[in-house]
């Protein structure tokens, strides 16, 4: 694929994602995608992908994400994200606080030649998302 393919793949899966349209995003994704997430131990496989969009959802329904950036070289894109929603359910032990709360990730992905996301390496700005939260 065409580096300008794969970005514009990866702001129609974020277009998906914000429309809860997680059948579309898993789609697009190789069965065996690879999350790398900054301090977890590396997980594969879509449902496992799928299980922590639900996971987040519970606790933000209303979560989207706006891409600020987005390039590509070769087989990989990069993306900047802010992230928006209300907390109302419990995350990571907070119960809700009915607050609005944003933070960014910077993420980085691969597409294998298929034309599928094949990985993922997400940094997000976790402690300013649990200071909102506190």
């Amino acid at each position: 694929m065409e580096t300008n393919q794969n970005v514009e793949l990866l702001r129609s899966t974020v277009d998906a994602l914000n429309a809860g349209d997680l059948e579309t995003c898993m789609a697009r994704m190789e069965p065996e995608f690879i999350i790398n997430i900054a301090g977890v131990p590396q997980r594969t496989g879509i449902d496992t992908w799928k299980l922590g969009v639900d996971y987040f959802k519970q606790a933000f329904p209303d979560m989207k994400a706006t891409v600020e950036d987005a390039f590509g070289s070769g087989d990989r894109v990069a993306v900047r994200l802010t992230f928006t929603g209300t907390h109302t359910g419990e995350f990571q032990g907070i119960p809700a606080t009915g607050r609005t709360v944003t933070y960014e990730s910077n993420e980085l992905y691969r597409v294998n030649d298929n034309g599928l996301i094949a990985e993922e390496w997400i940094c997000s700005d976790m402690a300013s998302l649990f200071a909102q939260l506190s």
